[in-house]
């Protein structure tokens, strides 16, 4: 793997390659990676893993068309290969008035602080499965806890270079760790599982292995002889394990592309109030160890804090250069970009602003509800907003989580559950969409 100097330098001489046969335009990404993992069960090693790569990609542009190539093998002699092979793809390709790079002024050009994205750290295989090990003894070593799935450990750092024909040329490394156990309660067919993981940036960020096992385990005895709830319309709380996915359905809708071709649920409610007016929700590309916290984007547009939704409206749209094009807007740092193929979009550490309330006075008025930990299937339609997916939890009673259900569904639209949501005052940041226990009104509910 290369370091971020030699990658800027190799991601710099194939756009040169590529002007040099014949090019308008071109870009170029590498990406390395290298990452160790260790899987353990019942106390045993079941596996450790090493593994390093390295990709680059090249866009290139013959006036509107363009062809895009990728290899893993970065000597001289491919990389010309691959040049030649780009020009004489884009010279037969269609043509697109909407393609091209980010315009030169929308590039990065430094000035964002430190988002302590590396941190340096390189724990041995050993001390991996060590932590694994307790991770999953701790899980065990609790009463009713009767098997188990398996506990792991991973370690990565990947570096990443962008260079563009504007004379865009940067990088950047980040470094990624991940830990999570999975155990069984019960026995035949009473037997319940249920997880605990943790995703961070900085080793020392990482959630303790006693910790961790012991949350997995509570989590799968809560889940024992569940039981089922009669259909109707309930008030539905979401745990934040769970809720960020309605903000993940809001960020599809909101892509520039999905827009462009007008399948989003999104259209026609540009101007309109989708959430209560006290609510926000905040995309941060610079948040320190952030698990998504990136300077610039797919296409080296600077990325910048901001809200995607105020007073409860939507701000405009998750946009890469082409769909910006499309739409007449300008692009806003959300181009996303694999080795392969044109950018997509996406937005990064996508937070959910918290409410003043509890989780506990927020559902203290629900006489009869559902608090789901856990959804299942993706009975999501992105051109409509009709929402039904499989659920399990808890059933609220009186303003209290009491016993455990299964094999439900709860259904909706989306439109209308952004209408009638609620937030908690528990919001974390863990994941790279957060959100705190959110209150949904009015929902069906299926179960016997």
């Amino acid at each position: 793997m290369l370091t971020v100097s030699e990658a800027e330098g190799r991601a710099a001489a194939l756009v040169e390659a590529a002007l040099a046969a014949g090019a308008d335009a071109a870009d170029v990404l590498y990406i390395g990676e290298a990452s160790t993992g260790v899987q353990v069960r019942l106390g045993a090693l079941e596996d450790v893993g090493r593994s390093e790569g390295e990709e680059i990609g090249l866009r290139l542009f013959v006036g509107s068309r363009s062809a895009s190539v990728s290899s893993s093998d970065l000597s001289q002699e491919t990389l010309s290969a691959l040049v030649e092979r780009a020009a004489a793809m884009a010279r037969e390709a269609p043509e697109d008035p909407f393609a091209g790079l980010a315009p030169e002024e929308k590039l990065y050009r430094g000035g964002v602080g430190d988002l302590e994205a590396d941190d340096g750290a390189d724990p041995s295989p050993a001390e991996l499965k060590a932590r694994a090990l307790a991770m999953e003894e701790a899980a065990r070593s609790v009463v009713g806890i009767t098997n188990s799935e398996g506990a792991g450990l991973s370690a990565g750092r990947t570096v990443v270079a962008l260079a563009t024909s504007h004379g865009f040329v940067r990088g950047y490394t980040s470094s990624g760790y991940s830990a999570g156990v999975s155990v069984i309660a019960g026995t035949g067919a009473d037997m319940q599982r249920d997880h605990a993981s943790h995703s961070v940036r900085h080793y020392a960020d990482l959630d303790g292995p006693d910790d961790l096992g012991r949350l997995a385990a509570e989590r799968t005895l809560k889940r024992l002889r569940p039981g089922k709830v009669p259909s109707g319309t309930l008030p539905v709380l979401f745990d934040p394990r769970v809720g960020g996915s309605l903000v993940g359905h809001l960020l599809s809708a909101m892509a520039g592309p999905t827009v462009a071709r007008r399948t989003s649920f999104l259209i026609g409610h540009e101007e309109s109030l989708l959430f209560p007016e006290s609510l926000t929700i905040v995309d941060d590309p610079h948040r320190p160890r952030g698990l998504r916290s990136k300077p610039f984007d797919g296409e080296g547009v600077a990325t910048r804090p901001s809200k995607l939704i105020d007073g409860g409206r939507l701000t405009g749209w998750l946009l890469n250069s082409a769909s910006a094009r499309q739409l007449g807007l300008e692009t806003n740092g959300h181009a996303t970009r694999g080795i392969g193929g044109a950018p997509g979009t996406g937005a990064t550490n996508v937070h959910l602003e918290p409410g003043s309330a509890t989780p506990a006075e927020l559902m203290a008025d629900v006489r009869r509800g559902l608090y789901v930990t856990e959804l299942i299937g993706q009975g999501v339609n992105n051109v409509t907003g009709d929402y039904s997916r499989g659920a399990s939890g808890f059933l609220i009673e009186n303003g209290e989580i009491t016993t455990p259900v299964a094999e439900i569904t709860i259904a909706g639209n989306l439109l209308e559950m952004y209408r009638n949501l609620a937030a908690a005052s528990d919001l974390e940041h863990r994941r790279s969409v957060n959100v705190p226990t959110l209150r949904v009104e009015g929902m069906m509910v299926a179960g016997e």
